[in-house]
């Protein structure tokens, strides 16, 4: 069952950031997170009113948390892909998000059968072959950093800093218990809803305007999809990692990377790289031992 909520939630985050990125080369990345982060934040309310619950402050609160440090991880991942190649950040980006629920996991007492733990080490390579791509340039209209930029700005770093926001998102969704039913996700939703309005206030005081306005209807309901799927794979790795343990359903909703890059695959005819068909393979064993064990 873990197995089987993990692998939808990576399903539906890797279909979510694939109609968002379309929807962003189209407009802007923060164009996009205003119709996104909305339209997810009414759907995971209504689950949670549907399910069993009440809306324990202690829960919210945890959730609400998350929702701070994974707006803020998107906002940094994508900071970093104008920083850097997305051939360095995305790998550090998805191995950050993965590799420190299973510290934390360890932590707590957490401990795999041989055979899941290989496929979790499988996986965690998966991920960072899988992520690679070539060298692209900046995102929204962003150049290449001068040769001035500061070391904390940098790409890797960058890159860093939101994987470990996003693993933390993932910490604090399990920490937060599931005696709330699914309210915890709903003040996720808030949060992430907060950091994106904190974000859109800085631009619009700094007058560099949000960019060209949404272009027709379909990207806005794409724009609206991709918001419905990423709230419906905060659910199921919200339910994932309340039925079994933190490390194996972060590292399983991690392998999200692979769902991007074959639908990029389809749609853009982008060709795969070796090294992420490699990634492939690799990850296809690793889900396999997983799932055996």
């Amino acid at each position: 069952m873990v197995t089987a909520l993990a692998l939808s939630a990576a399903l539906a985050y890797g279909v979510a950031d694939f109609l968002g990125g379309a929807v962003a080369r189209k407009s802007t990345t923060l164009k996009a997170l205003t119709w996104c982060v909305p339209g997810g934040l009414v759907v995971v309310l209504v689950l949670a009113l549907l399910a069993a619950g009440d809306p324990a402050p202690g829960p919210m609160a945890c959730g609400f948390a998350g929702g701070l440090f994974g707006g803020t991880g998107l906002i940094a991942f994508y900071r970093a892909l104008a920083r850097g190649p997305m051939s360095v950040v995305a790998p550090v980006s998805a191995l950050a998000a993965a590799v420190l629920p299973v510290g934390v996991g360890v932590m707590r007492g957490e401990r795999l059968d041989m055979s899941v733990l290989l496929g979790v080490l499988l996986c965690l390579v998966a991920i960072g072959l899988v992520s690679m791509e070539a060298e692209k340039g900046g995102l929204d209209g962003d150049t290449a950093a001068p040769a001035s930029w500061r070391p904390l700005d940098s790409g890797p770093l960058m890159a860093g800093l939101s994987g470990a926001c996003f693993g933390i998102f993932y910490v604090l969704l399990k920490t937060a218990g599931d005696g709330a039913g699914l309210w915890p996700i709903v003040g996720a939703r808030v949060g992430t809803l907060s950091i994106v309005a904190v974000a859109l206030a800085a631009v619009v005081l700094r007058g560099s305007g949000l960019g060209p306005r949404m272009p027709g209807r379909t990207m806005v309901a794409l724009a609206l999809l991709s918001g419905v799927l990423d709230a419906g794979a905060n659910a199921l790795y919200f339910l994932a990692a309340h039925r079994g343990m933190l490390s194996l359903a972060a590292v399983l909703t991690s392998l999200y990377p692979a769902i991007t890059v074959l639908l990029a695959r389809i749609a853009y005819s982008e060709r795969l790289r070796a090294v992420q068909r490699v990634g492939m393979a690799i990850a296809v064993a690793g889900v396999a031992l997983v799932t055996v064990g």
